[in-house]
C-alpha cells in the first residue's frame, strides 16, 4: 500500500526518499478502518488521471465513498488524524534530532574543548611531552573535520525532512479547505 499512498501526494518523486519513506510508514502504520481520507485520496487521484475536473473528481470520488458509509463528518477527521499523525511523528523526529546534536555535535565541542585544555598543560612542562601535543593537536583538528561534517549531515537530514514534511500538511491543508468549501 505504500506506493499506492505515495502517489496520493504530488510532489512525493521531488522529495527526500528516506523522509517520503519515514512518513508514508507513519501514514500507512495509522491508516484507520474502512473509507476514509486516504482511500477517498486515491479514489480522487485515479479520477485525476483521467484528466476529470477538480470538482467533478472531488464529488465523485465523495460519492463512491458515501456508499461505503462515507460521510463529510468522517472525511474531515480522517483527513485531521492523518495530519496529526504527521505532527507527532515531527514532534519525534525533533526529539531525535535534538538527541543527534547533542551526542555528535556537543559531545565533539567537549571533547574538543579537553584537548585544548591538555594541550595548554603540556605546552608548561619538559620538551619530553611534546610528542603527546602534537599527537592531541592532530585530534583536535579532526575534531573540527567530524563536527563540521555531523553538522552538515544533520541540517541536510532536517532540511529534507521539514521540506517532505511541510509539503504533506500543505497538501492536507489545501484538500481540507477544498474539501470543506466543496463539500
Amino acid at each position: 500500500m505504500a506506493r499506492s499512498i505515495a502517489e496520493m501526494f504530488e510532489e512525493v518523486d521531488n522529495l527526500d526518499k528516506k523522509s517520503v519513506a519515514f512518513l508514508l510508514k507513519a501514514i500507512e502504520d495509522s491508516n484507520l478502518p474502512g473509507f476514509d481520507y486516504l482511500e477517498f485520496k486515491q479514489a480522487l487521484q485515479g479520477l485525476k488521471r483521467m484528466n476529470m475536473d477538480m470538482l467533478t473528481a472531488i464529488k465523485s470520488a465523495f460519492m463512491t465513498g458515501s456508499t461505503v458509509g462515507l460521510t463529510k463528518e468522517k472525511l474531515i477527521s480522517s483527513a485531521e488524524h492523518y495530519r496529526q499523525v504527521l505532527l507527532k511523528e515531527k514532534g519525534q523526529f525533533d526529539v531525535a534530532l535534538q538527541k543527534q546534536m547533542a551526542q555528535r555535535v556537543d559531545g565533539k565541542r567537549t571533547e574538543k574543548e579537553t584537548f585544548a585544555g591538555k594541550i595548554k598543560a603540556y605546552r608548561s612542562k619538559i620538551k619530553e611531552i611534546e610528542a603527546e601535543i602534537i599527537r592531541l593537536e592532530d585530534r583536535l583538528v579532526k575534531a573540527d573535520t567530524e563536527i563540521d561534517a555531523a553538522k552538515e549531515k544533520i541540517h541536510d537530514t532536517k532540511e529534507k525532512f521539514e521540506t517532505t514534511f511541510q509539503s504533506f500538511v500543505k497538501e492536507i491543508e489545501r484538500d481540507l479547505e477544498t474539501l470543506n468549501s466543496i463539500l
